[in-house]
């Protein structure tokens, strides 16, 4: 007869983990009765062995009644039907904007580049990025081609389209702005209402209009991607500032305006904009 009994680490071990002190273990009553099967001689003596060695290890977790009855689907009081989802819940997290703007040392916001295409939305957005980040704050700049590829690229150019190419984005903003980060958007958004429904998606002052105020005849020449030219040539339909209207913004925050000859760097107008965001916070938690 000989007894197994735990090593020191395994002991403590176990009590961490919530069981009581582990006893020696009599396996003087185990015996191999076949090559293929054990059977115990005295069942009662593992009985007590399991009753003195283990005992139920109690949740740390301060689960609330509430808590549980969302594990169990009991709660059902914020259920809700949103567009075409229905029976669907919020959930909440206990880390909130607050707490990343402290993580970041910076306000979470969406700088809403709007203006003709050619006006120089991407350049500035893309000047603005990297001045902010050499400050040493997060940015991501959501440009309105790039996303074409990629989350909108079912949408067409039609006046529908374009408002759900601009309602998706502003839903994609306000969610970057929610995580402290500081969005950048660059897209023409010709439409008055389009753009005034994003910002409703925000908290007050959350949502920052600048208007590239450059005349379509400035654009038109710079031409970058040749686009102005198809227009004029019909192969092209539906063209902001050719034949699709573009709606300046009534009441936006910043403008960026190009008189005559005289344009600003990209480099000016991004210190422009940082200024803002300085004297309104937004550059510490």
């Amino acid at each position: 007869m000989f007894e197994c009994s735990p090593s020191p680490a395994v002991a403590v071990a176990a009590e961490s983990l919530g069981f009581v002190k582990l006893h020696p273990i009599n396996v003087a009553g185990i015996y191999r009765t076949s090559r293929k099967s054990l059977t115990l001689r005295n069942a009662s003596l593992i009985d007590e062995c399991n009753r003195k060695c283990f005992k139920p290890i109690k949740a740390k977790d301060d689960f609330s009644t509430q808590h549980c009855a969302e594990f169990n689907g009991k709660n059902h009081r914020q259920m809700s039907n949103v567009g075409k989802s229905t029976n669907i819940l919020w959930h909440d997290c206990p880390i909130q904007k607050h707490d990343r703007q402290q993580l970041l040392q910076q306000k979470g916001c969406v700088i809403w580049l709007t203006g003709l295409s050619g006006s120089g939305k991407s350049t500035l957005a893309c000047a603005l990025s990297r001045s902010l980040h050499s400050r040493g704050k997060l940015t991501y700049v959501l440009d309105g081609d790039n996303i074409r590829h990629g989350l909108n690229r079912d949408l067409s150019f039609r006046a529908e389209d374009r408002s759900e190419n601009i309602r998706r984005i502003g839903e994609v903003a306000k969610l970057f702005a929610d995580a402290g980060v500081i969005c950048i958007a660059s897209l023409i958004s010709p439409y008055q209402k389009d753009r005034d429904a994003c910002r409703a998606l925000l908290p007050e002052g959350d949502f920052i209009e600048v208007f590239i105020d450059v005349p379509l005849q400035v654009c038109e020449a710079r031409d970058p991607k040749g686009l102005y030219k198809l227009a004029r040539s019909g192969k092209i339909k539906g063209f902001t500032g050719v034949d699709d209207p573009y709606e300046p913004p009534c009441s936006c925050e910043i403008i960026l305006q190009q008189k005559g000859n005289d344009c600003m760097s990209p480099s000016d107008m991004a210190e422009i904009v940082i200024s803002y965001l300085e004297e309104k916070g937004y550059l510490w938690a």
